[in-house]
């Protein structure tokens, strides 16, 4: 080795002038990176000597430690650690050339050393990180001392294509001390507040302590790596309240993770108590902070869960992540997609434990989320069927105690020979219960879902059917209700005989003179098997959308035409009985027609329709005026 006092120059390899530009310019777009990439270097010396201190029997009872040192006056920032230094040739090989990891290096030396090879989980694996300091500094000097030797070495460069390397004459301590010259306008890499803010969210879970001005800046435990038996409940919430800044806050409940096949990671992910998106604050970022090794790499990373869990909160730590050479980008997505994958079947476990466990719990979750979680239906079809036994609706059958169902617990309660699971629209829930559609349900006690948000119908209506069971609207044509038992016959016979009941061939008349009143505006009109009191409905025809959807699609698109609808009568209705004994003279058909047509107005407004006000209007004066003929002045 030589110990010449005259200095040495170098040159760079490969045209390093042009990739140090490149280096500062195009990977590094953030200037508090430089920082972060010379901590994480320092912790690398500091995991490299204590691996070496432990294989070769030499315990050192020195603190490791890494110490940032600002000099305001002198505009220069120093990052000292007191790891594994480097020798002169170190130097020169690890400094010198682009891409050219002693990690790495290191790593490959260290491999086949038994069990405790595993202690080497957080030595970096990223060569180009130190080229960064020159996005700051137009002078950097590296002072190292190995821990091999006694004589320490100073590497010289202003970033021009060249370095020196020559000893120091006074005695300098073991480990590595990087002294940046910081260029004009950088002043505020000496002042301390900045500092701490740049540590803190980069650096925070760095391993080994850090120091700015003596204060130790980095005591948050990385809790994620820890068993989860380990784990006390106020250690999750003091990390819940660091991850989201909002102190006394307390998160809905918590799920850690830990990976090992077919790749490594650890997380801990948060359900925050409050959907910030139902409190009008806009769509939700992703939350998830990505680490590689215990340093920050991305921040609301949108790779690791998809898009409908993005209420979580949380952090995922991973050795394998396939970064760039600025660790700010991502080469291959293929690992991302296979771990999201990993991370979406894990939350999906938790809620189904979480639904079947703490029912409670699962609604108060439910009522502020299920809003965002609906969406996987549409978006994640390898999960659509797990997403759709998380989702929870109002039915016929909870609405006195406001409880929540699932699509399971309806498919249990289901009648016997009950082939479709039903559905009601509105904009709440009375205007649902008003619906005509729904008095044979409940007349025959048939649970009904009833939605009052457009959203739930179109995720039913995408999902379409489960357990087998196709998923209908109470409006469809096409509707089947379960065959009658014994008992319902029964009391439908006796409570036929005081129906009135209309003459076959005057039904037909009162069905022909409405097809004509009503011509285009309808696609046919029929009888109703599903109306027991009132005098007819609207039931949009099989494959249409339902009412509340058209009328939804309408109000946001002007060009859209409402599909034609049928309209249903109810034979038994007085009514209709009515109408149908006064077909048989053709004196009074235009008087019926008109009844018609204002039978459909009628069943247009209870839809949530608009029918035409002018005509509506004209038509009930004309009533109204017949009927004031028939009555008498006379006062008796």
């Amino acid at each position: 080795m030589s110990t010449d006092t005259a200095p040495q120059q170098y040159s760079f390899q490969a045209e390093i002038k042009q990739l140090l530009h490149l280096l500062s310019h195009s990977l590094y777009q953030n200037r508090e990176i430089t920082i972060r990439e010379l901590v994480s270097n320092a912790s690398d010396a500091l995991d490299k000597f204590r691996y070496v201190s432990l294989t070769s029997g030499q315990k050192s009872t020195d603190e490791l430690k890494i110490t940032i040192e600002p000099k305001k006056d002198e505009r220069v920032l120093v990052i000292r650690d007191n790891g594994i230094g480097m020798t002169q040739q170190e130097l020169v090989a690890n400094l010198g050339t682009i891409a050219r990891s002693g990690s790495l290096e290191f790593l490959k030396h260290a491999k086949g050393s038994g069990d405790q090879a595993t202690d080497l989980s957080l030595i970096g694996q990223f060569g180009v990180g130190f080229y960064s300091a020159f996005m700051l500094a137009d002078r950097v000097e590296v002072v190292s001392r190995s821990h091999k030797e006694e004589t320490g070495w100073r590497w010289e460069s202003t970033g021009d294509g060249s370095f020196t390397v020559f000893p120091v004459a006074e005695s300098v301590e073991r480990g590595t001390a990087i002294h940046l010259h910081l260029k004009e306008g950088m002043e505020e890499f000496t002042e301390s507040v900045r500092l701490k803010y740049i540590l803190r969210k980069y650096s925070t879970f760095v391993p080994h302590a850090i120091f700015v001005e003596g204060e130790h800046i980095n005591n948050q435990p990385p809790i994620w790596l820890e068993p989860k038996s380990s784990v006390t409940d106020e250690q999750y919430q003091n990390f819940y309240e660091y991850l989201t800044h909002f102190p006394g806050q307390k998160p809905l409940w918590h799920l850690h993770l830990s990976a090992d096949s077919p790749f490594q990671f650890h997380s801990i992910l948060y359900c925050p108590e409050s959907n910030l998106e139902r409190m009008g604050f806009g769509r939700a970022d992703h939350g998830l902070h990505l680490c590689a090794k215990r340093i920050l790499v991305q921040n609301d990373n949108r790779d690791l869960l998809p898009d409908y869990l993005r209420f979580l909160r949380g952090i995922v730590d991973s050795a394998d992540l396939p970064l760039n050479v600025s660790r700010e980008a991502l080469q291959d997505n293929t690992v991302f997609r296979k771990m999201q994958k990993v991370i979406t079947r894990k939350v999906l476990d938790h809620l189904d434990t979480f639904a079947s466990e703490q029912k409670e719990s699962y609604f108060k979750f439910y009522r502020e989320f299920g809003v965002i979680l609906r969406e996987g239906i549409t978006n994640d079809f390898d999960n659509r069927e797990r997403i759709s036994a998380l989702l929870r609706f109002a039915s016929t059958h909870s609405l006195a105690t406001s409880e929540l169902v699932s699509l399971e617990e309806y498919v249990e309660r289901a009648k016997e020979g009950q082939e479709q699971i039903y559905y009601a629209c509105g904009s709440d829930q009375d205007s649902v219960l008003r619906d005509p559609n729904l008095e044979v349900f409940r007349k025959r006690n048939l649970e009904v879902l009833v939605l009052t948000d457009p959203a739930d119908e179109y995720v039913l209506s995408y999902l379409r059917e489960f357990k087998g069971k196709p998923i209908l609207s109470v409006d469809a044509a096409d509707l089947k209700l379960p065959p009658e038992s014994a008992d319902e016959k029964a009391d439908e016979s006796k409570k036929d005989e005081a129906k009135p009941e209309a003459n076959s061939a005057n039904m037909d008349s009162l069905i022909g003179l409405l097809k004509e009143a009503l011509g285009e505006q309808v696609q046919d009109v029929r009888k109703s098997e599903r109306l027991t009191e009132s005098a007819c409905c609207l039931v949009n025809a099989q494959g249409s959308m339902s009412t509340t959807m058209q009328r939804v699609l309408r109000m946001n698109t002007p060009d859209f035409e409402m599909q034609k609808m049928i309209l249903e009568v109810n034979p038994n209705s007085a009514l209709v009985c009515r109408l149908a004994e006064l077909s048989a003279n053709s004196n009074n058909h235009g008087f019926i027609k008109d009844c018609g047509r204002q039978m459909h107005a009628n069943a247009m407004i209870q839809a949530g329709l608009a029918p035409n006000g002018n005509e509506m209007a004209a038509r009930l004066q004309s009533f109204m005026m017949e009927l004031a003929g028939q009555k008498s002045s006379i006062v008796t």
